[in-house]
């Protein structure tokens, strides 16, 4: 069913997105557009390597002591693909082992280990959590339903794939919002517990286009994304 590949594809493709170059919805008067870096330094990537190597572990112990039968062997990558942008991402290799992905744009983005340590541990947290197959099992459903919907009106095939498809994006982006507030909030944790600033690495949602609460929206509005670290993070 070609439905689920599809809407599979497009979950693994943005998790922490940023829009090259885009300017702030109110920009300041002083400011002026520049165009933002896309390939990282090598003090860069080094910074990138340190980081892992503090949050990989503390990661991997989350992981195993809140799942079961889960593998928590976490594989942490640079995704080097040229003139993407800026993105990091959660998926799964061909042998059910985690990926965790930071291609060069994003990397170049990063101002400090604090934001490296948070996005990465937001990623693993994704993992953690469940997210890819819980919203493998939302999209199977909504295509399920409307196709059926259709193919009961007595639709043809055309129409009937065209409502599972659509039945199958709804049904992804039903609890998408939820999912990144869950990862923002263990996210936190991981970060914390790998001797970071979650706080301080919050801050990068403060130079990312804000998704506002669009219905259906992949996405939360960055302030509630912020809300939730800082209130996390109090109880820690």
């Amino acid at each position: 069913m070609r439905w689920i590949g599809l809407i599979f594809l497009s979950f693994l493709a943005g998790c922490v997105t940023t829009t090259e170059g885009s300017a702030p919805q109110q920009p300041a008067p002083q400011q002026t557009a520049r165009k933002a870096p896309t390939q990282p330094t090598s003090a860069q990537i080094t910074r990138f390597r340190q980081v892992v190597a503090r949050v990989e572990p503390v990661a991997e112990r989350q992981c195993r002591s809140r799942t079961k039968n889960l593998d928590c062997d976490f594989n942490i990558i640079i995704d080097r693909r040229p003139n993407q942008p800026a993105n990091a991402y959660q998926t799964i290799d061909k042998n059910g082992r985690p990926v965790l992905a930071f291609n060069l744009a994003i990397l170049a983005n990063m101002q400090n280990s604090d934001e490296i340590a948070f996005v990465l541990s937001h990623e693993a947290a994704h993992h953690i959590a469940g997210h890819i197959p819980r919203q493998r099992q939302n999209a199977t459903a909504g295509a399920i339903i409307l196709g059926g919907l259709a193919s009961l009106a007595g639709a043809g095939s055309g129409t009937v794939d065209a409502a599972a498809n659509v039945g199958a994006s709804v049904g992804a982006r039903t609890y998408s919002k939820d999912f990144e507030l869950e990862a923002d909030a263990l996210g936190t944790v991981i970060a914390k517990r790998s001797g970071y600033n979650p706080l301080r690495g919050a801050e990068f949602f403060n130079r990312i286009p804000d998704p506002g609460d669009r219905f259906l929206g992949t996405h939360p509005p960055n302030a509630k994304r912020i809300e939730t670290v800082r209130r996390v993070n109090s109880q820690l």
